[in-house]
């Protein structure tokens, strides 16, 4: 997609889902930064808050090893099942029209990046 395409989607996607998903990640990122040890997963929160905001145009590379293992291992179990859960939901319901799907494949990446951030880098090709 050019760029110009993935700016209209963005915008369509900030309108009908990304506003909530992302205010979720900034939600769960402050509960974490509440503790001195727990901020540097609330700052992962803040940045992929920004994807879940606008993800046209993005792509996540997955890696890290055995620390961000650890580390994704720890934060399924205390924030990341719920992310996961809200964007797989919203990708259910969006995939349910044609022209939603899209936007359902978008809500699936975000899912998949709610079980495993730590590790994952996300890159914008067209930056």
């Amino acid at each position: 997609m050019n760029k110009v395409t993935n700016i209209l989607l963005n915008i369509l996607w900030f309108i009908f889902a990304g506003f909530w998903q992302g205010i979720t990640w900034i939600a769960i990122g402050c509960l974490w930064c509440i503790t001195v040890l727990g901020i540097p997963i609330g700052l992962q929160c803040f940045k992929m808050a920004g994807l879940a905001f606008l993800p046209f145009g993005k792509t996540v590379d997955y890696g890290g090893g055995a620390p961000s293992l650890l580390l994704n291992i720890l934060w399924v179990i205390f924030g990341g099942f719920v992310l996961a859960f809200e964007a797989f939901f919203n990708g259910l319901i969006l995939c349910a029209t044609i022209i939603g799907i899209p936007f359902g494949l978008q809500c699936f990446k975000q899912a998949k990046l709610a079980l495993m951030p730590f590790g994952a880098e996300v890159n914008k090709p067209w930056a």
